[in-house]
């Protein structure tokens, strides 16, 4: 069975990953026809739409929930934090943001990279690398010198991507989450993650899934 870069039947977990240095941080040029924008007043449907793409959302309306939860008058912080790829032709096709825990309940001073998503049409096409990449730097502007990323297994390609950047399971997670990251490590085998076995095929797929 083939999985999709975001897909829904792939038993949830919650995972963390973590970055202990925001020094050395890989360089990803865009490709030619693109250019990275900050977040301007009036980009927050953009926002949704891309999310929406990328099937982080099923609608307009569960987007704008998430959109309200987490930046709903920030407006004043996303001009420097939130980060867009902008095609020539004007079009906003990718995103991420430089934040932090929203909830208050990180202590470690990290900065967390959020909601990380390439429109459907423009997976494959080399913006994921070089969006977090700079990103990472924005953030590592804004003077944090480390970072955590929030994921899931359902979003298990962005996660090998994560690794790929030298981010590591935090370890409260990979205890807790353990067949979550043995999930992970069943679909990409990244060298990161040798610590773990791999998943069996019937651990992968959602119980429903598995019933049909």
């Amino acid at each position: 069975m083939t999985f999709d870069n975001h897909d829904e039947r792939i038993k949830y977990y919650e995972l963390m990953l973590e970055r202990k240095t925001l020094a050395d941080i890989p360089a990803f040029p865009l490709p030619d026809g693109y250019r990275f924008v900050f977040y301007k007043s009036g980009d927050r449907d953009a926002w949704i739409e891309i999310e929406k793409s990328a099937k982080e959302f099923k609608s307009y309306e569960a987007g704008l929930k998430s959109w309200n939860e987490y930046y709903g008058g920030k407006d004043d912080e996303l001009v420097k934090r939130m980060v867009f790829i902008e095609t020539d032709s004007g079009e906003k096709v990718a995103t991420a943001t430089a934040f932090y825990d929203i909830y208050g309940r990180d202590k470690s001073g990290a900065g967390w990279l959020h909601w990380v998503a390439v429109k459907r049409d423009y997976q494959g096409k080399g913006l994921s690398k070089p969006l977090i990449a700079h990103t990472l730097e924005v953030m590592r502007s804004l003077g944090y010198s480390h970072a955590k990323i929030p994921t899931q297994t359902t979003t298990w390609v962005a996660c090998k991507v994560y690794l790929d950047f030298d981010f590591t399971p935090i370890p409260q997670n990979a205890e807790r989450n353990r067949d979550g990251w043995r999930i992970v490590k069943a679909l990409t085998n990244h060298p990161a993650l040798s610590e773990f076995d791999p998943a069996e095929p019937n651990e992968i797929l959602e119980e429903n899934i598995k019933g049909t």
